[in-house]
């Protein structure tokens, strides 16, 4: 049988045989013999040997173009990933930001964009027109979607509580369009009008959202700062729902699906809310922790990788937390009055009046010390909402910016107190009255004579 003299068998000086050191030789395999296929052991001089230099001298060369593509591809990565990163830090109370790069930089949010799906879920469980047990019908459409998803089958259905677990923990694309079809009234790019109304509303101003899940589109774009008010409104707004986003794993179908945040299981204080990744973006993390009665929320856009993420987002969470302890210890040391304690409540007392709380210490600039309590709490969310929820019906009077959550700490348990600030004596009292008048309860609270002092130095020429 005749064959080309240009098909060889062996590899000389390759390297791919490095235990035989005859290359091959000792191989009983099919070979070349003056182009004729015969089966034995190969000799030295099957092949001419000016031909199989040649053919390894191509060789090199092509490995070695090939492997100088890859190390530049290698070192482009890493100056792509940097320059789409994005990173923002915030107390959740106050919205303080305690670390900041490129907040503000147009991002693609990826499955960030399903935080704004599930808050639209939650505020419709909140006002009745869905619940938990509602059955979601599966178009043609949902059906297609790409992975992340749960392969739910067109004509099928899903529950909302099922929906809301598939999207906090699989990220699946086709629950996302279930959920926009259901409350867009069928259509998709409605509910993602929808999204972007709300996110207005929010205080999002650079975002707008073209679907229900983050699948990329072009037009779809956010921040990074963005994306930490959306987080903060989830703890905020809807804190009978927050705990979904620390389910670790829920069932479907017959199958067990993990959730994508692997800091939930390996960061101390982390309790959600949710991963994000295409190729445009990089891989993003929104999340929330909370040490020693300080709740952050921070962001993490464009990591190289998941892994990468999740350090660097274990670090800032770190970095912020110890700048933090560092800021009680230095208020301890001046005798600030974060260290005083109220009297313990009963075990079923919700709110606890103060007949008469020392002020949170201000800026010796600002002349403004008076304060209105709202009431002391066994949970801080429960704290934050009644404070939004009075702002909600003051926003002549006061701003979001003027909440301030401090928790107190009891022999037994720790109460969070709930304040407005930043007001002079009048302002106090009138916001206190309008308060009273909707059936609250406040107390407007008195500067200290420290503070008074430094008020009259303020406002002396």
């Amino acid at each position: 049988m005749v064959l080309s003299r240009f098909l060889y068998y062996d590899f000389p000086d390759s390297g791919l045989f490095p235990d035989d050191p005859g290359h091959g030789r000792r191989m009983g395999c099919s070979v070349l013999k003056h182009g004729v296929l015969k089966h034995g052991v190969l000799k030295p001089d099957v092949m001419p040997k000016k031909r199989y230099s040649v053919l390894s001298t191509v060789g090199s060369r092509f490995l070695g173009v090939f492997l100088v593509t890859v190390l530049m591809i290698l070192a482009l990565a890493e100056p792509a990933y940097a320059a789409r990163y994005a990173a923002i830090v915030v107390e959740s109370g106050s919205g303080r930001i305690l670390h900041a790069r490129n907040p503000d930089k147009p991002i693609y949010p990826a499955s960030l964009t399903k935080m704004m799906t599930l808050y639209l879920v939650f505020e419709a469980l909140q006002k009745g027109r869905l619940s938990l047990d509602d059955r979601l019908a599966v178009s043609v459409r949902a059906s297609r979607q790409p992975a992340s998803r749960l392969g739910l089958k067109s004509g099928s259905s899903i529950s909302v509580k099922q929906a809301i677990l598939a999207l906090v923990t699989k990220s699946a694309n086709d629950v996302a369009t279930v959920v926009g079809e259901a409350l867009g009234r069928g259509s998709e790019k409605d509910f993602a009008r929808m999204m972007t109304s709300k996110a207005k509303v929010l205080g999002m101003r650079r975002t707008v959202f073209r679907n229900a899940s983050g699948i990329h589109d072009p037009l779809q774009k956010s921040t990074a700062r963005d994306m930490s008010i959306l987080a903060r409104a989830l703890l905020r707004d809807f804190p009978q729902y927050y705990s979904y986003f620390s389910t670790t794993k829920f069932r479907h179908g017959g199958r067990s699906y993990g959730n994508h945040n692997k800091l939930l299981k390996s960061y101390k204080g982390m309790d959600g809310i949710k991963t994000g990744y295409i190729r445009a973006s990089g891989y993003n993390l929104a999340a929330s922790a909370e040490r020693d009665g300080d709740r952050l929320v921070a962001v993490v856009i464009g990591g190289q990788t998941s892994s990468k993420r999740n350090r660097q987002m274990a670090k800032l969470l770190d970095q912020s937390f110890a700048r933090l302890k560092a800021r009680k210890a230095q208020a301890r040391t001046i005798g600030t009055p974060q260290t005083r304690a109220v009297a313990k409540p009963s075990v079923n007392q919700r709110q606890v009046p103060v007949t008469r709380p020392q002020p949170r210490a201000v800026a010796s600039g600002d002349p403004h010390y008076w304060s209105v309590q709202l009431g002391a709490f066994k949970k801080y969310t429960q704290a934050l909402r009644l404070a939004h929820a009075v702002i909600d019906q003051l926003s002549n009077e006061a701003d979001r910016r003027r909440i301030h959550i401090t928790r107190l700490n009891q022999s037994a348990q720790s109460l969070y107190r709930s304040r407005l600030t930043g007001y002079n004596e009048r302002q106090a009292k009138m916001v206190c009255r309008k308060i009273k008048a909707l059936g609250m309860d406040c107390l407007p609270v008195v500067p200290s004579k420290k503070q008074r002092k430094l008020a009259s130095m303020v406002s002396t020429p």
